[in-house]
């Protein structure tokens, strides 16, 4: 059964940093592509940042210059660096990691979800 497991959300003030951590275990096969995305309530899921196998990675505008995405697709880990939070960062994050397998092509795969919040 493929688990993704996220770690590092919480609580922090305006200006703050977080790191969010997120480990994929039961698959062997290394993802294609991993990201973060985040929710609050009323609104769509949206991508904050994510990074292929080959490294290229991609940045929701308002995240840019401040977050920072970094992985090991070999190890199906991927980590999240957010600095200069601010209050519209408040969000459950939600980590995601592609895999394209056998007969059942790109396969998207998602953690639980961890509450960021920034108190300003």
């Amino acid at each position: 059964q493929v688990q993704l497991v996220e770690s590092g959300g919480g609580l922090v003030q305006a200006g703050g940093s977080l790191r969010l951590s997120c480990v994929v275990s039961g698959i062997v096969f290394r993802s294609s592509r991993m990201g973060w995305f985040r929710q609050v309530p009323g609104k769509e899921r949206e991508l904050v940042a994510s990074i292929t196998g080959g490294g290229t990675t991609n940045y929701l505008d308002s995240v840019k210059g401040r977050f920072t995405i970094s992985g090991d697709n070999a190890k199906n880990t991927v980590y999240l660096q957010m600095n200069s939070l601010n209050a519209e960062d408040t969000a459950v994050y939600y980590c995601n990691a592609a895999f394209r397998l056998p007969v059942m092509g790109v396969t998207d795969f998602w953690g639980q979800g961890t509450q960021v919040t920034v108190s300003s």
